[in-house]
């Protein structure tokens, strides 16, 4: 067990630096001077020259890079190109907000793919589980920027029961920071509820075909029984594999909800970073987003051996 946590954990090291690599590579061979963007096409030579050196751009690429994945470890990535700020407080604040809106996403997504995609498994040539999985096909097909549009048109524009963009930190208003979190949460979790649900189904289909479950029906549980007891946690483990590829679809898939919910979050700042040519800010903001998805994905791989006890005897 211990070997295979090490082992895990070397992955992940290695994945990290060959991702900072790659991403510090990309910003670097991007055309444009972040001096000239910063100081404007008018500015004179000797004050571009001068910002370069202040910016730290006039040192060979490799010291740049050591330099750059220290800030990011001892958290000091750096001063903004742009507005010449301190990067990691404005990360920071930005990255609690996403956080919020996937964290709740992703809750929204497992209540209600879970028992939707049970229901369809165990009823799938009834009415009711021909009903649930057309409904999750064209959930399947609406894109989550496109039900946030919906959802502002309805709840906000139509009925006004609830606002349409803005954002309230939780300390300085819970009321209003709840009215403004359930439309984007509610585009982003329903979206992926929707793609959820088909794995649910076909887990859970393929356990309630296993000869184990047949055999618990035979000494005299029930249907739902045998399913709670034996199927459910078998049924997991494909399902926590397309998990850990859900939370990274929500990470990217809030940026785009930020936008449309006028939400200052992680992708916002992205966005607003791409747009001014901030490039050691968007060089930090995708390092995060990528380390994100990374540790979710090591994370899926320490779940396996705690739902699955064959897997642990197995690597044993």
């Amino acid at each position: 067990m211990l070997l295979q946590l090490l082992k895990r954990a070397g992955i992940l090291l290695g994945s990290l630096v060959v991702s900072s690599i790659i991403v510090f590579g990309f910003m670097a061979v991007l055309p444009g001077d972040p001096a000239r963007v910063a100081l404007g096409v008018n500015a004179s030579e000797e004050a571009v020259e001068q910002m370069r050196t202040s910016f730290g751009l006039d040192r060979p690429l490799f010291v740049q890079y050591l330099d750059w994945v220290r800030g990011l470890v001892t958290f000091d990535p750096g001063i903004s190109y742009v507005s010449r700020a301190p990067i990691g407080p404005q990360i920071a604040d930005r990255l609690q907000v996403s956080l919020w809106l996937v964290a709740t996403s992703m809750i929204i997504a497992l209540v209600l793919a879970v028992p939707a995609g049970v229901v369809m498994a165990v009823k799938h040539r009834r009415l009711s589980g021909l009903l649930l999985s057309a409904a999750s096909q064209v959930g399947v097909a609406i894109p989550a920027f496109l039900a946030g549009i919906l959802l502002i048109t309805v709840f906000a524009v139509g009925l006004g029961w609830l606002p349409a963009n803005g954002w309230t930190p939780p300390a300085e208003d819970p009321v209003a920071f709840l009215k403004q979190l359930i439309l984007p949460t509610l585009a982003l979790g329903i979206v992926q509820a929707a793609v959820l649900t088909r794995y649910v189904r076909s887990a859970v289909l393929d356990v309630l075909r296993e000869d184990y479950l047949r055999t618990a029906r035979a000494k005299g549980l029930t249907a739902g029984q045998a399913l709670r007891r034996h199927g459910l946690r078998n049924a997991a483990v494909p399902v926590v594999t397309v998990l850990a590829l859900q939370l990274s679809t929500l990470l990217i898939g809030a940026v785009v909800v930020e936008r449309v919910f006028v939400i200052p979050g992680l992708g916002s700042l992205l966005l607003d970073s791409v747009a001014n040519r901030d490039l050691i800010m968007i060089q930090d903001v995708v390092m995060i987003l990528v380390v994100a998805v990374l540790l979710v994905n090591f994370l899926v791989d320490l779940l396996y051996l705690v739902i699955d006890p064959r897997l642990r005897s197995a690597r044993a």
